[in-house]
């Protein structure tokens, strides 16, 4: 992504951070393959890769691939909103490559040592075995230096510089997004305690600060593709504010119940679990509205040739994958979690392929694809285009990419269907039950399409890697 045209080091930063995410999306969807086979395949790498290994890297690496393209984005958006350069730029970078070489040094020991002694030397140095943020401890504390070092440079710009509404949101969110980490790293006797500060970080640091994270790179690429009017975008922003920290935070309680809180939270989380993506969509809907009826039609009366109504929009790649993010989060967060959130299905649902389904349309729907959005605005800065366009590769890497985590979501509803019907409501959740829930051949049709649909993601990853990397000296971009 490298290039001449960018003279703010902060966005030269910001490439750093998106190149190395890119190649961490791409790991995350290998071994995501990998276990995909596995799953089909038992005896697949046995003996040099267990499926539990594999499992923890795809899941580790799609949560850090998408922390580095966060502060990515961040350092690209700071020297737009506050019309100045990063505070505390050298620092930045220092903290960018030990960021890295941890992230390295992590993923080399689940592949090589991958199970530890049932000791404190384990915690510290290989995992510390929480499903999701199995992260070893010291680089649990990694994380946590270089997260602050962030935060610091991004509140000493924000106070230094112009203040928008995008960054005042952001410099208040990512306070929560570097202390509600801390709810995971600390350990307790009972299991339900344990469990109850586990839910902070995997549900309400994402749930709660990564959706507002969202709203602020929404708001900001909406007004940079589109000139949506900034008032908008902030009202918007402020609203979803108010709903998604209210909603994340009472949205827990349809965790809560299964691990012995009252049975108060049962309506409380399966209420408030629901409002979360609404305000994404709503901001979206009412910009692109106002947009079209003011904006977009004063502009097309001035200039009525049809290459101008085309390059209304100057950036058709990374609008196409925030008007995913818009909707996919609806789907993915919105739609497909209230599947499964209300308790009383839950006692079905819970521990399926349901989960897994959710998981897969959520991630992509709410974070990876406005994530990749940034990464074409990215390139487009770099490399000084005034309208991008789209190519042959960027077709191709975003419909493969979309249909296979689409396809990946249906065949994994399909298999959770299955497993309720089988494993919980015929069987009644005995141990038989949950072999023979797995034997059945819609399960394991289920699981091989999940396959197939992951060969079409990955094979989707690799058109858009050749896009972000080639673009650049594409002849269809107007500069």
């Amino acid at each position: 992504m490298a290039n001449n045209h960018i003279t703010s080091e902060s966005k030269q930063l910001a490439t750093w951070y998106f190149t190395f995410a890119a190649v961490l999306f791409g790991a995350q969807l290998l071994f995501g393959l990998v276990a995909a086979i596995q799953y089909v395949m038992p005896g697949f790498l046995y003996g040099i890769l267990d499926f539990s290994i594999a499992r923890i890297l795809h899941i580790n690496a799609l949560v850090v691939w998408m922390v580095f393209a966060m502060f990515g984005a961040v350092y690209w958006l700071l020297p737009d909103e506050t019309g100045i350069e990063t505070v505390g730029i050298k620092i930045g970078k220092l903290l960018f490559w030990i960021f890295a070489a941890a992230i390295v040094v992590v993923v080399l020991v689940y592949l090589l040592i991958q199970v530890g002694p049932a000791s404190d030397t384990t915690i510290w140095f290989i995992t510390e075995g929480r499903e999701y943020i199995e992260a070893p401890r010291w680089a649990d504390w990694g994380i946590v230096v270089v997260a602050l070092g962030f935060v610091a440079n991004l509140f000493l710009t924000g106070i230094k510089g112009k203040q928008t509404g995008i960054v005042t949101v952001l410099m208040a969110d990512m306070i929560a997004f570097a202390g509600l980490y801390l709810a995971g790293m600390f350990f307790t006797d009972n299991i339900s305690v344990d469990q109850y500060w586990w839910w902070w970080v995997i549900h309400l640091w994402v749930e709660a600060t990564w959706e507002v994270y969202v709203g602020a790179l929404a708001a900001y690429g909406l007004i940079t593709m589109i000139g949506a009017h900034r008032k908008v975008v902030e009202m918007w922003l402020w609203i979803e504010v108010a709903m998604l920290f209210g909603s994340g935070i009472l949205g827990l309680g349809h965790h809560y119940f299964w691990i012995g809180t009252p049975e108060y939270w049962w309506e409380i989380g399966a209420l408030f679990s629901a409002l979360e993506p609404l305000p994404l969509v709503a901001m979206f809907i009412h910009v692109l509205y106002d947009w079209g009826k003011t904006q977009g039609a004063e502009m097309n009366a001035e200039h009525t040739d049809e290459d101008h109504v085309k390059s209304v929009i100057n950036n058709k790649p990374a609008f196409t994958w925030f008007t995913l993010n818009a909707f996919g989060n609806f789907l993915g967060a919105g739609i497909w979690g209230f599947f499964h959130t209300l308790p009383q299905v839950n006692l079905y649902t819970h521990g399926t392929q349901f989960t897994s389904a959710h998981g897969h349309l959520a991630f992509f729907g709410a974070y990876a694809t406005i994530l990749v959005g940034m990464m074409y605005l990215a390139v487009q800065g770099t490399n000084g285009i005034k309208v991008m366009n789209h190519t042959k590769a960027s077709i191709w890497g975003t419909s493969m990419i979309t249909g296979g985590v689409v396809g990946m979501t249906v065949a994994l509803t399909i298999a959770g269907y299955v497993q309720v019907l089988v494993s919980r409501a015929q069987m009644g959740a005995t141990w038989a039950a949950y072999f023979d829930g797995q034997s059945g051949l819609w399960f394991t049709q289920a699981m091989d399409w999940r396959l197939i649909m992951g060969v079409v993601t990955f094979l989707g990853f690799l058109f858009l890697a050749k896009d972000l990397l080639t673009t650049g000296k594409s002849p269809v971009h107007e500069r």
